[in-house]
C-alpha cells in the first residue's frame, strides 16, 4: 500500500468517525464506526482494490447521515468510491437517516438493483453482509432469540434477503467469499431452526 492510498485511507476514517459521531450498532453500545472499519478489513482481505476500501469505510454515509449527500461524498472519496457507495445504500429517493421506508420493499427493491452491479460493488456490498451476518450469529449465540427483536424484520425474512442477496451476487464474488457468506447464513438458520 502506497503513502498516497494510506493518507486517503486516513483522511475517510477521520470523515467517517466525524458524520457517524454518536451512531451505535442496533440495540447496543458498539461505535457503528466498528462496523464500517470490519467491512472494509474485508473489503482488503477479499481482495478489494483501495476505492473499494474506501467505500467500504463509507458505505452506510448516503443512508445514515443526513449531513452527507452524494456530492461531498465524490469530493471525500471520488466518483468510484461514491458510485459503490451508491450501489450499496439501500434507501428510496425521499427516505432520510431518521425516516425509510417499509422494510421489504427497501429491500426487494436493493436486491432487484444488485443483480446488475459491477462485481467491484458487489465485493463491498456482500463483504457488509457478512459483517452483519456474523455480528447476529454471535449476538444469537450469547442472548438468544430475543436479540433479534431490535431489528425491524424477524429471522425468516432475514434469511430470505440474506440468501436471495448470495444468489443475486454469487457469480461476481470471490468463491471465499460467497463460501464465508453461506456458512455464516447456514449457521444462523439453524440457530432458528433449533429454537
Amino acid at each position: 500500500m502506497t503513502p498516497t492510498e494510506q493518507g486517503c485511507i486516513a483522511h475517510t476514517c477521520a470523515f467517517v468517525l466525524e458524520h457517524h459521531s454518536g451512531q451505535t450498532r442496533k440495540g447496543s453500545r458498539i461505535p457503528y464506526v466498528s462496523h464500517l472499519l470490519q467491512v472494509a478489513g474485508l473489503v482488503l482481505e477479499h481482495g478489494g482494490s483501495i476505492d473499494q476500501c474506501l467505500a467500504g469505510l463509507c458505505h452506510d454515509t448516503l443512508e445514515d447521515c443526513d449531513t452527507v449527500d452524494l456530492e461531498l461524498l465524490q469530493r471525500v472519496v471520488g466518483h468510484a468510491a461514491a458510485q459503490i457507495v451508491v450501489d450499496c445504500t439501500d434507501t428510496l429517493p425521499n427516505d432520510s437517516a431518521h425516516s425509510k421506508s417499509d422494510w421489504k420493499t427497501r429491500k426487494q427493491r436493493y436486491l432487484n438493483h444488485l443483480s446488475g452491479v459491477t462485481p467491484e460493488s458487489a465485493l463491498v456490498a456482500a463483504c457488509d453482509k457478512l459483517h452483519n451476518l456474523q455480528c447476529m450469529v454471535a449476538d444469537v449465540r450469547v442472548d438468544g432469540l430475543d436479540y433479534l427483536s431490535r431489528f425491524s424484520a424477524g429471522p425468516h425474512d432475514q434469511i430470505w434477503y440474506f440468501r436471495t442477496f448470495i444468489n443475486n451476487t454469487r457469480d461476481r464474488l470471490p468463491q471465499r467469499l460467497v463460501h464465508s457468506l453461506e456458512h455464516a447464513l447456514n449457521t444462523f438458520q439453524d440457530q432458528i431452526d433449533l429454537a
